[in-house]
């Protein structure tokens, strides 16, 4: 008997981590398309009343083009500001609906599609789609004053996108949704996970991407910290984006091969410990010179790496902060193209801090002199935990109404480590146990990706096809294929959007140009693009010595060599299950 059980166990093990990609079921299998019931304008009696209160309503309903699909693009508002954009197609629904996450602190409605490349399913146009602006507009900075608004932020506006948006699909089709998914990166990953926790039943499939789960201490502690790393007394960058090349060029000449391959990638970072030190110019010449760096230089990028730390005890005051190899990415996020140049990290920062999250906002009048990165500050943003913070890993519920959760994060993200999603795969762990974990919620990791998209690595990722075979034919994902984005690749799928600091903002924190038409962005697959898979972490592709480095086919899976359990921080207890507000 306990041979039949090795064998049995060692078979699935080979399954699981085979190099061999298992042909997944259709997701076409059983579909068949659903043409509307209704003409779209009678979508304008829906009552919304007993879903957001008095007032709340369907302000249009009108049949649109878009993507060559004829949609019916439903807006509604409810009470007191919140507004959701729903798209139903005309004649092909084929029974799912998918909501999609708001990045940044949101304020409009963004229906760019990601970690969906190259989906038939979704490009067919059969989904219906929503999204929502979170109750505010991008102009209003200050709605974090309004408590309905915080709540509306945190958590209510996507719950009641999900109901509002199901009860339009009720109507329109005469049925309900057969499947319903969320999809969504940076804030819209914290969404994700809110649903997950706060709203077990709402979605059969979560696809967290990026996810600003510890909102309080993200925008208060770790961009104002990135941001003060990196400026001088007089208030100039200390390093500026014509630096990192000589940056990342060290990081990887020291760490590169760490993880079995040399590709200018880092698929292991957490295995490197990289010292800037060896920048240094020499002794006597601590100028800014084009091969090394000065000790002011020094100094800002060990800060960079290590997050900020209580003064008096040592402790950490983030879970994580960037990895090594994620240095091209900081221009523009915490280092400026120009001395004076703008950086997200302020903007974000400041826009966080004077509105969001404290128990009483400090205002237009605090800036990041004002902020100090001790326990005692750590300690005021608790105050706001539980009504922001998507951390509890007690997923107990979700998992008993038969949800499914993917968890995914670039490696060179500079705008929230990747350790939060470690931290929280982990703490799903410890929690509930690692066998009732595995078999709903899965972690992918992508090396050389930026924040949501982009960067030196493959990008350009499905995991909504992985997703439906799970829910939809109770098929768990494995190994999935990641492909080489092209140089300029637009998606706003998670780019931070959101109130900024002040009258100027980051390009990337503009709203876009608004022509009163709806329109999505899918991201597609370009003909020949390099490619290479992710595995479930812990595990990482690795070059298996046969083929060619361009072809996924190539690649095979390999333990990842450090496993640390990241409770040494003071928010650990955050990641310990907890009663949200």
């Amino acid at each position: 008997m306990r041979m039949l059980i090795a064998l049995a166990w060692a078979g699935m093990m080979a399954l699981f981590i085979s190099p061999v990609f298992a042909q997944p079921v259709s997701v076409h299998s059983g579909i068949t398309t659903v043409p509307s019931a209704q003409a779209c304008e009678a979508l304008m009696q829906v009552d919304l009343t007993g879903i957001g209160g008095k007032g709340s309503v369907v302000s249009s309903a009108k049949e649109e083009t878009i993507n060559a699909i004829n949609y019916c693009v439903v807006s509604s508002k409810l009470m007191p500001s919140i507004t959701i954009k729903t798209l139903l197609p005309v004649t092909i629904w084929n029974g799912r609906y998918m909501q999609l996450g708001c990045g940044g602190l949101c304020g409009n409605i963004m229906m760019d599609v990601g970690a969906a490349a190259g989906c038939a399913p979704l490009a067919q146009g059969g989904f219906a789609l929503a999204a929502t602006d979170m109750g505010h507009s991008m102009e209003e900075v200050d709605f974090g004053n309004s408590q309905q608004k915080r709540e509306d932020f945190a958590w209510r506006a996507q719950h009641l996108a999900a109901v509002t948006s199901k009860s339009l699909i009720q109507h329109y089709y005469a049925q309900a949704a057969k499947w319903s998914y969320f999809n969504g990166c940076s804030d819209g990953g914290r969404e994700a996970l809110m649903e997950a926790q706060r709203f077990p039943r709402d979605f059969n499939g979560i696809i967290a991407g990026a996810a600003a789960m510890n909102f309080q201490v993200q925008n208060a502690l770790y961009h104002s910290w990135m941001a003060v790393s990196n400026t001088d007394k007089e208030g100039k960058a200390i390093i500026t984006a014509d630096r990192l090349p000589l940056i990342h060029n060290a990081v990887l000449n020291a760490c590169d091969a760490l993880d079995g391959q040399k590709d200018g990638l880092l698929s292991d970072p957490m295995t490197c410990h990289f010292n800037p030190a060896v920048l240094q110019c020499p002794p006597g010449s601590d100028t800014h010179q084009a091969n090394c760096l000065s000790s002011k230089e020094v100094e800002a990028v060990k800060r960079f790496y290590s997050g900020p730390v209580d003064p008096k005890t040592g402790q950490k005051l983030v879970v994580g902060s960037v990895l090594p190899g994620s240095e091209l990415a900081w221009a523009g996020v915490f280092v400026p193209q120009t001395a004076d140049g703008s950086i997200m990290s302020r903007s974000i920062a400041l826009a966080s801090l004077r509105y969001m999250n404290f128990v009483k906002n400090p205002g237009a009048s605090f800036t990041l002199k004002d902020m100090t990165f001790d326990a005692n500050m750590f300690d005021k943003l608790r105050a706001l935990h539980s009504l922001y913070d998507a951390t509890n890993p007690n997923l107990a519920a979700f998992k008993q109404a038969g949800g499914k959760l993917i968890i995914w994060h670039g490696l060179a993200d500079p705008h929230i480590s990747p350790i939060n999603s470690i931290a929280f795969h982990q703490a799903v762990g410890r929690a509930m146990g690692v066998t009732q974990r595995d078999a709903f919620e899965r972690l992918y990791l992508l090396p050389g990706v930026y924040h949501c998209s982009g960067g030196e690595g493959p990008s350009l990722v499905d995991f909504l096809t992985p997703m439906m075979n799970w829910v939809e034919h109770g098929v768990a994902p494995e190994a999935v294929m990641a492909w080489q984005a092209p140089a300029k690749t637009e998606n706003s799928f998670g780019q931070p959007q959101g109130a900024g600091a002040g009258k100027t903002k980051p390009a990337a924190m503009m709203p876009p140009v608004q022509d009163g038409k709806t329109r999505f962005r899918l991201q597609a697959i370009p003909a020949g693009a390099a490619s290479r898979p992710v595995y479930p972490f812990p595990f990482m592709a690795v070059y298996s010595g046969e083929g060619e480095r361009s072809k996924g086919s190539s690649y095979k899976p390999v333990k990842r060599q450090v496993l640390p359990f990241y409770t040494d921080w003071r928010g650990a207890d955050f990641y310990q299950p907890h009663q949200e507000k």
